[in-house]
């Protein structure tokens, strides 16, 4: 009896697949995800953003810029939904912080606002930065990202 591996990709992920081989005789063993050589693993992150203050969004930010540089930019889909008072975080009025967003956003991560929240809070889209998004509901997207196979990350307290 011996153990033969063969590379496969099933809906664009590589596995790595173990048949086992006695008189003729072939039956898979398993599938291992990450052992082919082909292609590195996709990530897709989702922050929620519900916090207000620099102090907070700037760790937010370190753990952004640090998914990337763990995964590489090209292996990882972030997007930071800010709603509620993390809404803040992506508007023209935090000047502060508008050059790192736009670092952060020109290295591929999309930044969405919650359009409840800019209803409620008299926001328009002229008063976000020009590289956010809108999102119908903040809650609702990570939901949608979630269900769709999205890892989550509860941003801030």
């Amino acid at each position: 009896m011996s153990i033969q591996w063969r590379s496969v990709r099933k809906q664009g992920v590589s596995f790595r697949v173990g048949f086992c081989v006695r008189k003729g005789l072939g039956l898979a063993m398993g599938m291992v995800p990450g052992f082919a050589k082909t292609k590195r693993k996709k990530h897709w992150v989702v922050f929620e953003v519900n916090v207000a203050g620099p102090e907070a969004w700037q760790g937010i930010l370190n753990n952004v810029e640090n998914l990337q540089k763990a995964f590489g930019c090209e292996n990882a889909e972030i997007e930071v939904g800010a709603h509620g008072k993390g809404l803040g975080l992506i508007e023209k009025s935090n000047e502060a912080m508008q050059e790192r967003l736009k670092q952060i956003s020109d290295a591929g991560v999309i930044f969405a606002a919650c359009e409840n929240t800019m209803r409620r809070m008299n926001v328009k889209k002229a008063d976000l930065m020009p590289f956010a998004i809108t999102v119908d509901s903040g809650v609702d997207e990570v939901v949608r990202k979630q269900e769709a196979g999205w890892s989550y990350i509860k941003a801030g307290s």
